[in-house]
């Protein structure tokens, strides 16, 4: 094999499992026997509760156990989940209502959970749980992005979870009356359900002294602590393992209720119980992503340079705070709030709004596609009241490449780029020069082409640091041990091969093991495109040290000073000396000598600085005027991600992140009734992408290495999203443009899109 770490394609292990049926997901493994747990919702957006009488549900067929808020109380369960706040402009708190494992006093949102009900089959579960009396007084249900209204909690002023602001705004409103021109636009960002491939589940069993409890997510660790803090445990009491995991998108990186609830429900009935969502309670009940609006607006000199930035942003917090939900649309927002230009003068100002909906949280980007999508939306904007090309617009604001590395207004260090020259690659594997040829032949035909540009950057995110241990085992197998968890992005093959690359052990004889807390004590899990980046680093620094220990080894056994040995990649090799042992070689000769101490090595990382993956995506889309249908006819993307660990897995992460963003912009859409009833709780109702709906996607890779870790990596996980939703959106706005419509925001469905083309046109401003 090819060396791995010079960016050689390597097909992904796993899919031969994957693809054969062999996945081994939570619902596969767990116990034989096991209790069925159901979860009885609630079933109006906002109430007070008068009555909850479980008794006959109780008393029903098979049923083990039926909990209520009152019940974990008793038990003295911690019922109340944590949700990190942030400060407000002032200098206060953000708000931090109390969000319970199971409603107490009000229902906030349809599908809250209310009761946990246990029984030997699903059905007996689910018959019992019909027979559950609720009682409540109907109240107003809170459903508009705007402060005020019906009080979602009676401790929070006007539903006002934050607000926040960063930059300075008093410079930002001065460099503002002194713009020679200035663009303003509102653009919406449409609420979305992440509706993975495998909805969440989990089983729990418990032996009398620890609990194990096994779930669909992203690691194991904050599970850990959740789950332990919720049940009053000790942290060495509790066990959280996952198995194959079928999709993840941020949405699965967080606790839930039924982790916590199954797990105190195997502690009550001494049997192993087991939850799964299905595709409707998960629409109801998991993470939402995006929900925001922003009024953005760009001041420009006399030479249309960019002179300042200020966007306020209202964004749906849902009815309680999630884990990280104050974060998204504030902190992670303002990480690449001016995006790749060159501007100092910004302010953001974000205010979180508390509604009776579904709390909202990280979905693919986090945070990056919204602020891009913002910006680039604007860019487009300004172009056309400048009067400029929208190419040489941003040509003219970009940062440039002697500006690295560069501090942008909001905090961060952008460490290397070359915009210019990804996008002069983009432009040309687009052949947009060609664009007018095509826009005139489709109109022969009464068709509207559009095509749209997006220049992204984003950074990644999480925890920097990562543990690897690499452990060589009797049979002459190796297993790595890794503090990230795959999702379904290839993990095992990156992980083995890099580790295969750097040490000259056969790929085919490294396991990969993650996602069990007893067996990994620390772990950052997945998420924010840190995976391959954090994780790799940690590989280095554990081969790094393996490579020391074996050296100093080797000493003895080649009868050279350690300082003349060398390894490599391959072999340890020392001038005179016959001996050329391989890594294998060495930890089998160690064992022969009774050196254990060899065959276990654990190294830990740290990341100096984030990275910075950057790009430019160009979509060209169709639409029929008669019908509104908008097809994505033509889609390129150039990245730089630096150095490109497995060329053909970032290919795969960009595809899916492009189908995600192709998803959002024209087809997917929450929808509440005005009572807070979900009008799209199924895939009848809400329309995820399909194959026809998908062109075929151009990727081509223009790197600049990073200067923030040591193999010049920029993580690719959330980039084909965080570019996708303004390209697609500015390509519709340009075929649109001529016939009139000067506000298009996503969906882009047939009908939206058949209405503005048959409305009256909106006056531009």
């Amino acid at each position: 094999m090819e060396k791995f770490g010079r960016s050689q394609s390597v097909k992904r292990v796993e899919d031969v499992r994957f693809l054969t049926g062999h996945g081994r997901y939570v619902d596969d493994v767990a116990p034989a026997g096991a209790l069925r747990a159901f979860v009885f919702r609630a079933p109006v957006a906002h109430g007070r509760i008068t009555a909850l009488d479980v008794s006959e549900a109780r008393a029903a067929p098979g049923v083990q156990a039926v909990l209520t808020v009152d019940d974990l109380e008793a038990a003295g369960l911690n019922i109340n989940m944590f949700a990190a706040t942030i400060t407000n402009r002032d200098g206060s708190p953000g708000a931090a209502p109390k969000r319970p494992l199971l409603a107490k006093d009000k229902l906030r949102f349809v599908g809250e959970p209310v009761a946990f009900v246990v029984a030997e089959t699903l059905d007996q579960a689910r018959d019992a749980a019909e027979l559950i009396d609720l009682a409540y007084d109907d109240l107003p249900a809170k459903m508009h992005l705007t402060a005020g209204g019906p009080s979602v909690h009676d401790d929070v002023l006007d539903n006002r979870a934050f607000d926040w602001g960063m930059g300075d705004e008093a410079a930002t409103d001065a460099a503002f009356r002194a713009a020679a021109k200035t663009v303003r636009l509102e653009v919406g960002d449409n609420r979305i359900i992440v509706s993975s491939l495998e909805p969440r589940g989990c089983f729990a069993e418990w032996d009398g002294d620890r609990v194990h409890v096994s779930l669909g997510g992203q690691g194991v660790w904050e599970q850990k602590t959740f789950i332990a803090r919720a049940l009053g445990l000790e942290a060495e009491q509790v066990r959280v393992t996952t198995p194959d995991v079928g999709g993840g998108f941020g949405m699965k990186g967080f606790p839930y209720p039924e982790y916590a609830l199954a797990a105190h429900a195997a502690r009550v009935t001494g049997r192993p119980v087991r939850w799964m969502s299905d595709r409707t309670e998960a629409m109801l009940t998991d993470n939402a992503g995006r929900d925001l609006t922003s009024t953005a607006e760009l001041a420009f000199d006399e030479t249309n340079k960019i002179t300042a930035y200020r966007v306020h942003t209202r964004c749906n917090m849902g009815a309680y705070n999630s884990h990280y939900g104050q974060f998204i649309q504030s902190q992670l927002f303002s990480k690449v709030l001016m995006g790749v230009y060159d501007v100092q003068t910004t302010w953001l100002h974000v205010e979180g709004i508390y509604t009776n909906t579904t709390y909202v949280d990280a979905y693919r980007g986090a945070g990056r596609p919204e602020a891009i999508y913002v910006l680039e939306r604007l860019i487009d904007r300004a172009a056309r009241e400048l009067g400029v090309d929208p190419v040489e617009l941003r040509r003219r604001n970009f940062i440039k490449a002697d500006q690295f590395p560069y501090d942008t207004s909001t905090g961060e260090t952008y460490d290397v780029g070359d915009f210019d020259k990804v996008l002069d690659r983009a432009l040309r594997e687009a052949d947009f020069s060609g664009f007018a040829a095509r826009k005139q032949s489709d109109a022969t035909r009464g068709l509207l082409r559009g095509v749209g540009l997006c220049y992204y950057i984003e950074s990644i995110l999480g925890d920097p640091s990562e543990g690897a241990k690499v452990a060589f085992n009797e049979d002459g197998t190796v297993t790595i041990y890794v503090g990230t968890q795959s999702t379904g992005q290839g993990h095992e093959t990156v992980f083995a091969s890099f580790l295969a690359d750097q040490t000259g052990i056969p790929a085919e004889k490294i396991t990969v093991v993650q996602g069990d807390s007893d067996l990994i004590a620390q772990g950052g899990g997945t998420g924010g495109s840190r995976s391959v980046t954090v994780q790799n680093n940690a590989t280095l620094a554990t081969v790094a040290q393996m490579t020391e220990a074996f050296t100093d080894f080797l000493a003895d056994e080649m009868g050279v000073p350690a300082s003349e040995i060398a390894f490599d990649d391959e072999r340890f090799r020392a001038e005179g000396s016959n001996l050329t042992p391989t890594m294998l070689e060495v930890a089998e000769m160690a064992r022969d000598k009774g050196r254990n101490d060899l065959l276990v090595h654990e190294g830990r990382a740290t990341l100096e600085a984030r990275s910075f993956p950057n790009g430019c995506h160009v979509s060209e889309v169709v639409v029929d005027p008669d019908t509104g249908v908008v097809r994505v006819d033509r889609y390129t993307v150039v990245d730089d991600f630096g150095n490109l660990i497995n060329p053909m897995l970032a290919e795969g992460q960009v595809h899916g992140g492009v189908v995600q963003g192709l998803g959002q912009a024209l087809t997917e859409h929450v929808v509440f009734d005005g009572d807070g009833q979900l009008l799209t709780a199924s895939f009848m109702d809400y329309a995820l992408p399909r194959a026809g709906d998908v062109p075929n996607i151009s990727f081509t890779s223009e790197p600049v290495p990073s200067t923030a870790n040591i193999m010049g990596m920029k993580g690719c996980g959330e980039a084909g999203t965080v570019g996708a939703l303004a390209a697609v959106a500015n390509a519709v706005q340009d075929a649109l443009w001529d016939r009139g419509v000067r506000q298009a925001d996503m969906p882009f469905t047939p009908h939206k899109v058949w209405e503005l083309l048959n409305g009256e046109p909106i006056a531009a401003e």
